[in-house]
């Protein structure tokens, strides 16, 4: 039996490629296994080669698989793209219909498989990816009655005969595979899962169940990917907690439309990628000068411009810590994990609003979109909390209210729009403690450091994942967002040939946490940082916060694909 299956279902976007990854998916899941799925997509709605890949294990997995243990294939453009990551234990299913052909350096048989014509004579060709389905069931010795349930939550709505077709389908696909292939049915079987039942969902959908955990009740966002899905999900279930979304015309007013209903006490949000941020600069400007709170969603995708917008990428960075113009202060949160994604989405709100300033989650798209198996939240973990918002009975004056006092803290008392005696003015100008505009140079000297001096007070828990079990090590290996799982598998591999291997995952990236970065290189000979973009982003910000120059290099990879765990390993030992 095997500890690790690695699946892949590709063809052209729009064929169904999607839900048949999906039903495999969730019926693993469901059988108590551990997955994480990856997809490949085009930036188009309909044409152009997809892929789902689908690791599975019985334990914990973070990682995209470097090998391809069963590829189904739809079309030929599948099978070339892809047989490089076949071995000779591998096996390749073709639809019959496009006459595969099986390259000569493939590792792989091929076995041509009916799913279309089967499919066809069951009343519908669109079933062929159920025949696929069964088709994966011989090989990995699953009964039918595994789907059975998957099969009912899709189509039961459709009636007993739809159904019973879709199961019928799943018969014949598991029939048709294993006449051919003998004595080798139930060869990729996996070894047995716990059964336990977990949650199986993307990044974007952790993110969003933190924001509903969190209090927020609004959501101003225009579509792009790979942000859409947190909108998506937002419309479906804000509302049914008396919260509401809107799309905006642009960025531009969603980031301010976010910022209004903060003010107005909401905690509201926005979402977006690159080219959005871009829009929403001047509002988060705004944000910090007026000091109302408002928490971003960035999830990360291949630029500049357009440039590959569904491709993984790690390039915002720089753009997120020092896009604004002028100088405010905000803060950057960089989960790693689904379980990171939905308490950090709550410590994000909390921030905001403790510190009156914008905060940036960034994701990036393997993040964003990957799919993970994730054991249910605790939600006694989480705490609401709302900083120096005053009552009205304490927001009572005979004169304005001072919004903008200068405090010790450099946190100044908020007050919610309508209260009696809570007046003042409120201007993306420079103010005095009053919020009325005033350019004196003393001033502006007193709210700036005041502004600045609310960041000494941030509380963020765990600011870096660290796993060092070396007080001496011979590499440090640093990352953020989603190439964590790939660098735990590196540091098991190095650490296994003898090599004093630490990790440290940034989760919070500015204000960077210079002192525990510092005592972990230190006690490094060599620091490598590990990033999915041309200019080692990261690697500059810990080099401009902790010097250790000479110590530091870094792993870059910037062609729109995750790094894989065998490929990193190999590109971290070249630079040891």
């Amino acid at each position: 039996m095997l500890h690790q299956l690695s699946w892949k279902v590709g063809g052209q976007q729009g064929e169904g490629i999607e839900s048949t990854g999906e039903i495999f998916a969730t019926a693993m899941n469901r059988l108590g296994y551990h997955l994480y799925g990856y997809r490949h997509f085009s930036s188009r709605i309909k044409g152009g080669h997809t892929n789902n890949k689908i690791t599975v294990r019985p334990e914990e997995v973070r990682f995209i698989a470097d090998d391809l243990d069963i590829l189904v294939a739809f079309d030929q453009e599948t099978i070339d793209v892809n047989y490089k990551e076949l071995t000779a234990s591998s096996i390749i299913l073709a639809d019959a219909k496009f006459d595969p052909k099986n390259p000569e350096e493939s590792k792989a048989p091929l076995y041509a498989v009916p799913f279309t014509d089967i499919a066809a004579e069951l009343g519908t060709s669109l079933m062929k990816n159920m025949v696929a389905i069964g088709a994966t069931a011989a090989l990995m010795n699953l009964d039918e009655v595994v789907f059975q349930n998957v099969v009912i939550d899709i189509f039961g709505r459709k009636g007993e005969e739809v159904v019973a077709k879709n199961m019928e389908a799943i018969e014949r696909g598991r029939a048709a595979i294993a006449e051919q292939i003998g004595d080798k049915v139930g060869a990729w079987a996996l070894a047995p899962a716990d059964g336990k039942r977990r949650m199986f969902m993307i990044g974007n959908d952790a993110v969003a169940l933190g924001a509903l955990a969190a209090g927020a009740r609004f959501m101003a966002a225009y579509p792009i990917t790979p942000a859409s899905e947190i909108m998506e999900y937002m419309i479906k279930k804000l509302p049914l907690v008396g919260g509401a979304v809107i799309q905006t015309e642009d960025e531009i007013a969603a980031a301010t439309m976010a910022i209004g209903a903060n003010y107005g006490g909401v905690r509201s949000f926005t979402a977006s990628a690159g080219p959005g941020l871009s829009l929403m600069m001047e509002a988060i400007g705004l944000s910090g000068m007026t000091e109302q709170p408002l928490v971003i969603f960035d999830t990360q995708r291949g630029g500049p411009s357009t440039g590959l917008p569904t491709k993984q990428e790690q390039s915002d960075l720089m753009a997120m810590i020092y896009g604004t113009h002028g100088e405010i202060p905000k803060v950057v949160i960089a989960p790693s994990t689904m379980e990171e994604a939905f308490y950090d989405t709550i410590q994000a709100f909390n921030i905001a609003e403790e510190l009156q300033l914008p905060v940036i989650v960034l994701t990036d798209l393997q993040l964003a979109l990957g799919k993970q198996s994730v054991d249910p939240f605790d939600y006694s973990k989480i705490e609401i909390r709302r900083g120096k918002l005053v009552t009205p009975e304490d927001a009572e004056s005979k004169d304005y209210f001072k919004r903008y006092e200068n405090t010790e803290d450099g946190i100044s008392p908020r007050v919610l729009p309508g209260a009696q005696g809570g007046i003042h003015h409120v201007t993306g100008v420079e103010h005095d403690a009053q919020g009325k505009p005033s350019e004196a140079p003393g001033n502006r000297r007193t709210q700036m450091d005041k502004r600045f001096r609310k960041l000494q007070h941030l509380r963020f828990d765990n600011p870096v994942h660290v796993n060092a079990p070396h007080d001496e090590a011979d590499v440090l290996l640093v990352g953020f967002n989603s190439t964590r799982g790939a660098l735990e598998e590196v540091q098991d591999a190095l650490n296994a040939e003898g090599i004093k291997t630490n990790h440290a995952h940034v989760r919070l990236v500015f204000p960077f946490p210079a002192e525990e970065m510092s005592e972990l290189v230190n006690k490094a000979k060599k620091v490598i940082v590990v990033e999915n973009n041309a200019t080692g982003q990261l690697t500059n910000i810990m080099k401009m916060s902790i010097g250790g120059h000479s110590k530091i290099r870094n792993v870059l990879k910037y062609d729109g694909t995750p790094f894989l765990p065998r490929e990193l390993t190999n590109l971290v030992k070249e630079e040891i």
